[in-house]
């Protein structure tokens, strides 16, 4: 292998899915990214991509040597990582993902960026469930119980969920006394991105009661989307607090049915547990542990 630079280009390549993306991040044509490629698949005598028209994907073989790739630059990393730290500041390029909640992450991202303007911040702002080691990330932020045991968490706080609507909307539509009165409400509903399924609406009900089949009058796969409706007199939402909360303070929303929902949502961030922990990183951490408004 000719340099280290040949083993960032391969990971690059196997982030990307594409000759074509990663020779823009690294301002080369997509034709040098093919052919570096193609240099280091003939000098280690295996195919490290299937390629095709439309796409490329790692062989069998490409994805035990990206492990590999993954751990060498790890460690090139800790160790300028560790000179970096002896001479000053926290700096470099931290590469995350977060939850696709822009009001809740953006204020915390902008007051990290102005308190550490050496570290250069790559977000993946999605609700997908990215796998933090093998794409490579440094660490995200998600909510739920956690179960990775490759990963290190650290808890960010707790927040409610409530069922909101507006004024006008209950002006029009009447106010809900009962989870069996939604059937004939408009209901905004949230869809969760990894398994296509709709968020359920947590009542507590009696044994004998049933939960009641809620109208899909919208569907999302993210939850701002479902606030910014509820405000437009669009129908009824189930949304964490954080979400609400000025909305909630000035009268723009009202929670309805609150006596039947009792519900939480945690946040966690989490980061490899096998990664070493560089002085950017464990400010993000800190920073973030302190200052995401949940």
């Amino acid at each position: 292998m000719d340099s280290l630079g040949g083993i960032s280009m391969f990971v690059q390549v196997a982030d990307t899915r594409s000759f074509t993306e990663t020779g823009r991040q690294l301002g080369l044509s997509s034709s040098a990214v093919g052919k570096s490629i193609a240099r280091m698949e003939e000098r280690l005598g295996v195919r490290l991509f299937h390629r095709s028209t439309r796409s490329i994907t790692l062989t069998a073989e490409g994805t035990l040597f990206l492990e590999r790739c993954r751990r060498i630059l790890g460690e090139v990393e800790a160790a300028e990582a560790e000179l970096s730290d002896a001479a000053g500041s926290p700096r470099g390029r931290l590469r995350i993902s977060t939850p696709q909640l822009s009001g809740l992450i953006m204020p915390a991202l902008d007051g990290f960026m102005a308190q550490y303007p050496d570290i250069e911040i790559d977000v993946d702002l999605s609700d997908r469930m990215v796998d933090v080691v093998e794409e490579g990330f440094d660490t995200v932020i998600r909510t739920g119980a956690q179960h990775d045991s490759r990963l290190v968490s650290r808890r960010l706080g707790s927040c409610g969920q409530v069922l909101v609507a507006s004024p006008g909307y209950l002006r029009q539509r009447g106010t809900p006394s009962h989870p069996a009165d939604l059937v004939h409400h408009a209901c905004l509903l949230h869809k969760f991105p990894a398994t296509g399924r709709l968020e359920r609406w947590p009542f507590q009900l009696a044994a004998s009661e049933a939960d009641p089949e809620l109208p899909q009058t919208f569907v999302s796969n993210t939850i701002e989307v479902l606030g910014f409706l509820a405000l437009q007199d669009k129908g009824l939402a189930f949304l964490p607090t954080f979400l609400v909360r000025d909305a909630l303070a000035s009268g723009a929303l009202q929670v309805v049915l609150d006596d039947y929902i009792n519900q939480t949502v945690t946040f966690w961030i989490l980061w490899p547990a096998s990664r070493y922990a560089s002085p950017k990183l464990r400010v993000f951490i800190d920073y973030i542990s302190q200052n995401l408004k949940i």
